[in-house]
């Protein structure tokens, strides 16, 4: 089957967006340039098509039970209106997926990754039982759109029938734009601070060009993922897998092991405790580790890059990597393999870059 397209697919192509297929979707990577685009997102603020990205409701009595079945962080616990992370593990505790969770005054909804769609919506429905839960998914009736960066909320000030600005970190409302109804969320995977709107189909270039006409620039994916980079957030497929579990990959704050029982707890409860962890790495130097680099230590190749670029907003060349526990510890040098030259490198703390706070 060929790659699909997001609603906004010919506007990206009409304005010179080159093209490339993630996830099984033709995204644009770049418009002029991933420098320009990741310096707009930390300098002002970025417009993202996300629309790749899965979106599923679960509705009934017991959409509550199953969602704390398959998620190993808290749903009980969640507020009316608030956004959760955290992980879909299959038995043993590796990781099929990281989502984000929304509650709602009468259903949950969930984002999950543009590759892992179809995986999950298939784990779903082999674990509900007769648990009476209807999901659904909304992938391919609406839009999805980010907007990131410092100038972000400033933009969207008035832009809403009621002030989402007002919402925290992590919250998500139900609005309108024009008469029409959105879902806002402040999230973001960028490292900074923004918010993502989901729309209808019919109006996601109207609504995307309202957007750049208060001041925001097209970004793609290039760009989205040097500042997920900078910011340490994982990415499904390189510092995330099946073969990964949370604990490795330092996301055991998104595990409460104590909220009950879930898909994976007993896998990692009685996990090995010395298998490899998720480091940050500083090189020497503007050559980039890419994935599957080997990372050297005592004279042996003890651990594998998972992500890695010369990052333009730090000019620094950064990388995230797996590492036995022996090595994790901040300052530890390393020798990276560049396509056959070793580069020293060193273990330093994530995330490589926090937001100013204002």
């Amino acid at each position: 089957m060929s790659d699909l397209r997001t609603p906004l697919y010919s506007w990206h192509v009409e304005h010179k967006a080159r093209i490339v297929a993630f996830g099984g979707w033709e995204m644009p990577v770049q418009y002029t340039g991933i420098i320009e685009e990741h310096n707009t997102v930390r300098g002002g603020a970025g417009l993202f098509d996300i629309s790749h990205m899965a979106r599923l409701s679960f509705t009934g009595p017991d959409a509550l039970a199953l969602l704390e079945l398959v998620f190993t962080n808290s749903v009980a616990t969640m507020k009316v209106g608030q956004v959760r992370y955290g992980l879909v593990c299959n038995e043993r505790g590796g990781i099929l997926d990281d989502i984000l969770v929304y509650r709602f005054s009468d259903h949950f909804e969930a984002v999950v990754n543009a590759g892992n769609r179809e995986k999950i919506l298939v784990w779903l429905h082999l674990h509900l039982g007769n648990l009476d839960c209807t999901i659904v998914d909304h992938t391919f009736e609406t839009t999805m759109i980010a907007i990131q960066g410092p100038k972000a909320v400033a933009m969207v000030r008035g832009f809403f029938a009621d002030d989402v600005n007002a919402l925290k970190y992590y919250m998500v409302r139900h609005s309108t734009w024009n008469g029409h109804a959105v879902t806002v969320s402040r999230t973001g995977y960028t490292g900074e601070d923004g918010f993502e709107i989901v729309i209808a189909n019919a109006l996601a270039v109207p609504l995307w060009e309202a957007l750049l006409a208060k001041g925001a620039r097209p970004c793609g994916l290039g760009a989205r993922d040097t500042l997920r980079l900078e910011a340490a957030m994982p990415l499904y497929g390189h510092e995330l897998s099946e073969q990964i579990d949370p604990i490795q990959a330092k996301l055991d704050w998104a595990v409460k092991l104590d909220k009950g029982d879930f898909i994976g707890r007993a896998g990692l409860l009685n996990r090995l405790p010395a298998l490899p962890e998720r480091v940050g790495l500083l090189l020497e130097g503007k050559r980039a580790a890419r994935e599957g680099s080997l990372l050297f230590a005592e004279g042996s190749a003890l651990g594998v890059v998972t992500s890695g670029s010369y990052v333009p907003h730090l000019q620094q060349s950064i990388a995230m990597g797996y590492l036995p526990r022996k090595f994790t510890s901040s300052g530890t040098e390393l020798l990276v393999d560049l396509r056959g030259t070793k580069v020293p490198a060193k273990v330093v703390p994530l995330p490589f870059y926090t937001r100013p706070k204002v």
